[in-house]
C-alpha cells in the first residue's frame, strides 16, 4: 500500500531526476555515499516514521503534556520513537563526519527528514530542535562544548532548544531582559524569564541543552549588547556524566490549537529554585565572543526557519495524500451530464470542483516540497564547494530564498489542509480523520520562526539590497537560465516560460520603483503583500524547472507534473499582478489606518 506520509515516487524525482543530488557523490564531502546509500536512509526513514511516529500522532493531540508543579508527563510513545530515531543514528545524519555524523547531503537529510514531520510533527519537533542546536555548536563552540553538549545530543541522550523571546519583548528581541552575569571561573549566572521555548522541559532525554539570548552587564544597547550562551537542565561533569540540577525552573505549560505533543514552556532562570554551587542564578557558558548573540543565533534560526517551511510541506502533504485517497474511495453523487437518478453514484474524485481542489493541493505541495529540496541542495553547494564563486553564489540565492521556504509554504500548504478538509466535506472536520489535526498542527507554522510580517520585512527591507542588490540579481540569473532553456524547448514550455520571465520583470521593476520613490515607510507597509507576489513568482519557476525535467518523459506521474504546472501558471501566478500594481502606486491605506477607526 502506497505511503500517505509522502510521495516517494515524488521525492525521487525532486532528488534525482531534477536535482541530480546523486552526482553529489564526485565531490569530496560526499565521498564515501552514493544513490543506494541515499535510498537506504528515505527508506528508514520512511519505515521508522509510519512504525514509531505515525500511530502517536493523534494520541499525543488528545494527551498533551501536563505539569504537576513538579514534574512534566508526556506520553511514552514520544520517547520510544526519539529513541528509536537516535538509534538509526539518524540525529547526525547531514552533520560532519569529525562530530560523529554521517555526513549525508542536506537535500537526502531533508527529504528523509519530511517523512518524520508528515507522521508526527509535535514529536519531530524535539528533533529539530535538537538538530539545529548541535549545529550551531559545532561551528561557534569550543571543543569542549562540543563533547560536553554537542556529542550527547547527536547520541540521543540530550536534547536542545533556542530560548530567544520573552512575554515583554516577543519578536522585538532588542527589548529582552534576561541578564547573563560574568563570574571568575569564566562561566555566568542568568537572571530572566523566556517564553515560548518548545522541547525546555520533560523527562524524555537525560538532559536538555538550551541555548539562551541574554545580555551582559555593560554591552552595547539594542540587538548589538545580546549575547549566546548554554544553559542545560542539569550541569555536566567533567567526565560527561549529568551532575547538579541547573536553576532554570519551569513556570508553566502553553496550551496550543496544535503541536500539542511537543512541550511549550515558560522557563525562569535564577529564581532560586535550585541552587547550583550553593546560590541562586543559572549557569551558563558564553557560546563565542560576548555581543555577537544574534550573529551565532541566526546559523539555528534560519535552519529552523527551513524546518518549519519543511514542516509545513510534509502536514500539507500528507493532508493532500489523504484526501486523495478518500476522493477515490468515497462515492457521492452524479455528473452533471447523468440524467438519470437510478445511475450509480460516482467516485467525488470525479467531479470537476474535487479536482480543483485537488490539483491546487498538488501544486502547492509539491512545489513546496520542491523548494525546500532546492534550498538544501544550496546548503549542500555550500559544504562542498570547490570554488568561492561557487561557495558565495549558492549562499546568496539561499539568503534571499530563505523568507520564501518559510513563509511560503507555511501560507499555501495551510490552504491545502484547508482543501483537503473540504474535500472530506463534513467528515474533514471531525477528529475522527487526520485533516482537522493537520489543519491545526501547520497553522502554527506562519507564526514559527517569525511570522509572515517578519518574513517580509527581512525580505525587502535586507535580502532584497544587501551587498547592492547581489542575492536579487543572483536569482534574477537562476531565473533566466531557466527561462532561456524552456525558451529553446519550444512548444507549451516556452510558453509557460514567456509568462513567467514577464512576471519577474515586473517584479524587478516594481522593486526598483518602490525604493527609488524613497517613500521607506509606504514601501515596508505592504511587505507582506511583495513576499506574497515573490513568492508565487519563485514557485513559477520551480515549476518551470520540475517541466523541464520531466520534458521527453511519458506517463501518468509526468503528465500529472505538467497539469500541476498548468494550473500554478494559470491559476496561481496571475494572482501577483494586482498585487504588484498595488505595490508600485506605494498604497497607503493600511498605514494611514488609525487605532480609532476600527
Amino acid at each position: 500500500m502506497k505511503s500517505t506520509l509522502l510521495s516517494r515516487r515524488d521525492v525521487d524525482f525532486l532528488l534525482y531526476e531534477w536535482l541530480q543530488v546523486d552526482a553529489l557523490t564526485k565531490r569530496q564531502r560526499y565521498a564515501e555515499h552514493s544513490r543506494e546509500t541515499f535510498d537506504a536512509v528515505l527508506d528508514l526513514c520512511e519505515q521508522l516514521a509510519t512504525r514509531y511516529f505515525a500511530p502517536h500522532n493523534k494520541k499525543s493531540d488528545a494527551n498533551e503534556p501536563t505539569f504537576d508543579g513538579e514534574k512534566v508527563t508526556v506520553i511514552g510513545e514520544v520517547k520510544e520513537a526519539l529513541d528509536a530515531f537516535a538509534e538509526a543514528d539518524l540525529i547526525g545524519m547531514a552533520m560532519d563526519e569529525q562530530f560523529g555524523g554521517t555526513q549525508l547531503p542536506a537535500a537526502v537529510a531533508q527529504a528523509g527528514f519530511a517523512y518524520f514531520s508528515a507522521a508526527n510533527v509535535s514529536t519531530t519537533g524535539y528533533l529539530m530542535l535538537t538538530m539545529a542546536n548541535a549545529n550551531l555548536l559545532a561551528k561557534f563552540g569550543t571543543p569542549e562544548q562540543i563533547e560536553a553538549f554537542v556529542k550527547p545530543m547527536l547520541a540521543g541522550r540530550f536534547t536542545g532548544t533556542m530560548a530567544l523571546s520573552e512575554a515583554q519583548a516577543g519578536s522585538s528581541l532588542a527589548d529582552i531582559t534576561t541578564r547573563a552575569e560574568p563570574q571568575d571561573d569564566g562561566t555566568y549566572r542568568l537572571f530572566g524569564s523566556k517564553m515560548w521555548i518548545s522541547g525546555a522541559e520533560h523527562e524524555l532525554t537525560d538532559n536538555i541543552v538550551n541555548l539562551v539570548l541574554a545580555k551582559i552587564p555593560g554591552g552595547p544597547q539594542g540587538t548589538k549588547g545580546i549575547s549566546l550562551l548554554i544553559v542545560p537542565k542539569y550541569l555536566v561533569n567533567d567526565d560527561g556524566s549529568v551532575g547538579e540540577r541547573n536553576d532554570v525552573a519551569l513556570a508553566g505549560l502553553n496550551h496550543k490549537m496544535g503541536q500539542r505533543g511537543i512541550t511549550n514552556t515558560v522557563l525562569n532562570f535564577g529564581e532560586g529554585k535550585f541552587t547550583p554551587g550553593g546560590r541562586a542564578g543559572a549557569v551558563g557558558y558564553l557560546v563565542g565572543e560576548p555581543h555577537r548573540g544574534i550573529a551565532y543565533m541566526f546559523t539555528m534560526m534560519n535552519e529552523a526557519r527551513m524546518g518549519v517551511g519543511m514542516g509545513a510541506v510534509s502536514l500539507g502533504y500528507t493532508g493532500y495524500l489523504k484526501s486523495l485517497q478518500y476522493a477515490r474511495e468515497r462515492p457521492q453523487g452524479r455528473l452533471v451530464t447523468a440524467k438519470d437518478p437510478a445511475t450509480p453514484q460516482i467516485p467525488i474524485i470525479e467531479h470537476p470542483d474535487v479536482k480543483r481542489m485537488l490539483l491546487a493541493q498538488k501544486a502547492y505541495v509539491e512545489g513546496g516540497l520542491a523548494l525546500g529540496l532546492y534550498c538544501a541542495k544550496l546548503v549542500d553547494l555550500q559544504h562542498s564547494a570547490e570554488s568561492e564563486n561557487e561557495h558565495d553564489a549558492a549562499t546568496l540565492l539561499l539568503d534571499i530564498l530563505t523568507p520564501v521556504a518559510k513563509s511560503w509554504p507555511s501560507q499555501w500548504c495551510l490552504e491545502a489542509n484547508n482543501l483537503a478538509i473540504q474535500v472530506f466535506g463534513g467528515y474533514g472536520y471531525t477528529r475522527e480523520y487526520d485533516v482537522e489535526q493537520h489543519y491545526r498542527d501547520n497553522r502554527l507554522n506562519p507564526i514559527h520562526e517569525g511570522t509572515h510580517g517578519i518574513q517580509s520585512l527581512d525580505l525587502l527591507g535586507r535580502k532584497v539590497t544587501q551587498r547592492g542588490g547581489a542575492s536579487l540579481a543572483a536569482l534574477a540569473e537562476a531565473i533566466s537560465s531557466t527561462v532561456d532553456t524552456a525558451t529553446a524547448t519550444g512548444g507549451e514550455t516556452a510558453t509557460l516560460a514567456t509568462q513567467l520571465d514577464a512576471s519577474w520583470r515586473r517584479l524587478a521593476s516594481v522593486t526598483t520603483a518602490m525604493f527609488d520613490s524613497g517613500d521607506v515607510e509606504a514601501a515596508m507597509a505592504n511587505s507582506v503583500v511583495y513576499l506574497e507576489a515573490f513568492g508565487h513568482i519563485v514557485l513559477a519557476w520551480i515549476w518551470l524547472e520540475q517541466i523541464l525535467a520531466a520534458d521527453g518523459h511519458a506517463g501518468d506521474f509526468y503528465d500529472g507534473k505538467r497539469q500541476a504546472a498548468r494550473y500554478f501558471f494559470r491559476y496561481e501566478l496571475p494572482r501577483t499582478a494586482p498585487q504588484l500594481d498595488l505595490l508600485e502606486s506605494l498604497d497607503r491605506t493600511a498605514l494611514e489606518m488609525r487605532d480609532g477607526w476600527f
